[in-house]
């Protein structure tokens, strides 16, 4: 059966819902060789954190360590369009937790590469929503070299599976898996970064904000969390009790 779970991924690109299909209707498989890693949900060394979520990924290709799935890990996110702000409390928050927890982001620009940049001296994951092989975005080609020789870069898409728009919002589901508690450095109004907000939220994992400054349309959707109940972090101590 993993050779089958295998080959639907392959033939399907990563695409839960058809991979899912294929296995109910037992569609017929052929012999396959795919030459670079991976582990399946019949893998005793599957990552326990993915076994809680509703659509549970059948297949997790790699390239790195695999064993930071299994250690204390917590996941930063935010804007892809940060300003100077957004960019400083980043490095700030980073700093304070990178050596309690593993960071987890999604190797976006903007915050999620300002965090993985920030703990390369320590541990970092990085979820993407294409194929191991695809560097998305291009600028960050130097930060995926460093991160798939000394940590972690994870993918329920393999190799040769494009950067779809919609992968993005689908693979945050496992970002916010990952992390013992969720942190939102700067969210717009109207940002991907709310959609992992309600992933941790179905998982009960909880969810901490960054204040921003009154009528500051880039962390308007910080705000919003605030005003909804997410956890406020005011000062490093704040910070420092995540974990």
């Amino acid at each position: 059966m993993r050779n089958k779970i295998l080959y639907y991924s392959l033939k399907y690109h990563g695409e839960w819902q058809q991979i899912t299909n294929a296995i109910g209707k037992r569609e017929p498989t052929e012999p396959i060789d795919y030459p670079h890693p991976y582990v399946t949900v019949l893998d005793e060394n599957y990552p326990t954190a993915f076994r809680k979520l509703r659509y549970v990924p059948w297949v997790i290709f790699y390239e790195g360590d695999l064993s930071l799935l299994e250690k204390k890990a917590v996941s930063l996110i935010g804007a892809r369009e940060c300003n100077t702000y957004g960019k400083e409390m980043a490095i700030h928050v980073t700093r304070l937790l990178k050596e309690r927890a593993v960071i987890v982001s999604g190797l976006a620009k903007g915050i999620d590469a300002i965090v993985h940049q920030e703990a390369l001296d320590y541990h970092t994951i990085g979820v993407i929503g294409c194929g191991i092989d695809r560097v998305y975005p291009r600028e960050n080609a130097l930060l995926y070299d460093q991160m798939r020789k000394d940590h972690l870069i994870v993918s329920e898409y393999p190799c040769g599976s494009k950067p779809l728009a919609y992968h993005f919002p689908w693979r945050n589901r496992l970002i916010a898996a990952l992390g013992s508690a969720l942190v939102v450095i700067q969210a717009k109004k109207r940002s991907g970064t709310l959609l992992t907000v309600n992933e941790a939220l179905e998982l009960g994992i909880p969810v901490y904000c960054i204040p921003h400054k009154f009528n500051d349309m880039s962390g308007f959707g910080s705000n919003i969390l605030l005003s909804q109940g997410a956890n406020i972090l005011t000062d490093d101590q704040d910070i420092l009790a995540i974990l």
